[in-house]
């Protein structure tokens, strides 16, 4: 079967680094923005009925490095091992990502969301409503992501350094923080981290349960 990319997305992740771990963490609009012979209005008759759908997409930083059957999930702390498909990691046979984001709005023949783990660029491969009435299941277990499903860190920051930023993306910036995005492996209180987001450059530390907020830099 050949696959090809129907939509890209546009948000304010620049790479991997603080993207959230899972989708929904983190309030993140994003837009998908259909490729030009999938830009019909009729191919999304109906679908601003649907409050979330189901985002299949390519994890395109991984697409040259295999894959295992074996992976270390972060939130096992990065030493245990655990099947590959007993996890969301990107080291996949076809490195194909799923992510259920929030529909936002319609705008024509774009998509405004919520939620989205991808980072800017992401090529799409399909969209699907999510079905409420068949796909929840209350009393699903979640494995080893039920003992993380309440975690959050600590954020403290200056409302000086926060002001930098534009007004709509400080929550979504303190959310994406509270879910440290630092590898799991790497406990250094002393060690300052950055990742990029819509075009500034965030630092910031971790210590015991607490991030600091360090420093926004506009790039």
């Amino acid at each position: 079967m050949e696959i090809k990319p129907i939509a890209h997305i546009e948000n304010d992740f620049d790479g991997k680094f603080g993207v959230p771990r899972q989708s929904g963490l983190a309030e993140v609009l994003s837009k998908i923005v259909f490729q030009k012979e999938y830009r019909d209005p009729n191919a999304l008759r109906g679908i601003e009925e649907f409050s979330h759908l189901w985002l299949i997409w390519e994890f395109t930083e991984f697409s040259n490095k295999g894959w295992s059957p074996t992976v270390r999930p972060p939130r096992l702390g990065g030493n245990t091992r655990v099947g590959v498909f007993a996890t969301r990691s990107p080291n996949r046979p076809n490195n194909l990502g799923l992510t259920l984001v929030k529909l936002i709005r319609v705008d024509g023949c774009e998509l405004v969301v919520s939620g989205a783990d991808l980072i800017n660029g992401t090529p799409i491969y399909d969209i699907k409503p999510y079905l409420p009435a068949f796909e929840s299941i209350p009393e699903a277990k979640g494995g080893f992501a039920d003992n993380f499903k309440d975690f959050a860190l600590k954020v403290e920051y200056d409302e000086s350094i926060l002001n930098k930023l534009p007004e709509n993306k400080r929550k979504p910036l303190i959310d994406i923080l509270a879910g440290d995005p630092r590898p799991s492996y790497q406990d250094d209180p002393d060690r300052v981290y950055g990742f990029g987001y819509g075009g500034y450059e965030i630092k910031f530390k971790v210590s015991r349960e607490t991030v600091y907020l360090i420093d926004i830099i506009r790039n």
